[in-house]
């Protein structure tokens, strides 16, 4: 008696298509659930928070240290106006004309290693995406206009 197991071995090209496609749908269904856009936006807010409130550490170091003075060129207009946007520099040596100076907080590292640039700013920019102002009541606001998903990214002190 022949068995006739031995001629049917692997599996049938329906068989894999059935396979593969079900593993399609469940990576779709995980990236769905994952949203990797969202995830993204969600850590680059992450990191504008934290931008934001290391440069209003910085100014107000820099007023403690100077008998409550700010440093100059804040505005009283709304923080996203573009005349509010940080200079990556000194607004003396680049081409930052228009924009908030506040090289004296990273003279020396004494405040700020260095300013903090939003990160959705292209590196050929001069602004940094962060804004700075004061309010008619003297407090300090720093913004970040470019923040994702509808986030409002802002701190006034």
């Amino acid at each position: 008696m022949i068995s006739n197991f031995s001629s049917r071995r692997g599996f049938t090209l329906l068989e894999i298509l059935l396979v593969v496609a079900a593993l399609g749908i469940l990576a779709g269904i995980v990236i769905l659930a994952i949203n990797p856009g969202k995830q993204l936006g969600d850590t680059r807010n992450a990191a504008r928070k934290v931008d934001v409130n290391t440069i209003i550490n910085g100014v107000y170091q820099y007023s403690l240290d100077n008998n409550g003075n700010l440093p100059s060129g804040l505005s009283t207009s709304t923080c996203s106006t573009a005349t509010n946007n940080i200079c990556k520099t000194s607004v003396a040596t680049s081409s930052c004309t228009g924009f908030v100076d506040l090289s004296v907080l990273t003279q020396n590292e004494k405040y700020l290693v260095s300013i903090p640039i939003d990160p959705s700013i292209s590196s050929a920019s001069t602004g940094t995406g962060y804004f700075v102002r004061k309010t008619v009541n003297g407090r300090v606001e720093v913004c970040a206009p470019n923040a994702e998903q509808g986030a409002t990214v802002s701190v006034i002190r």
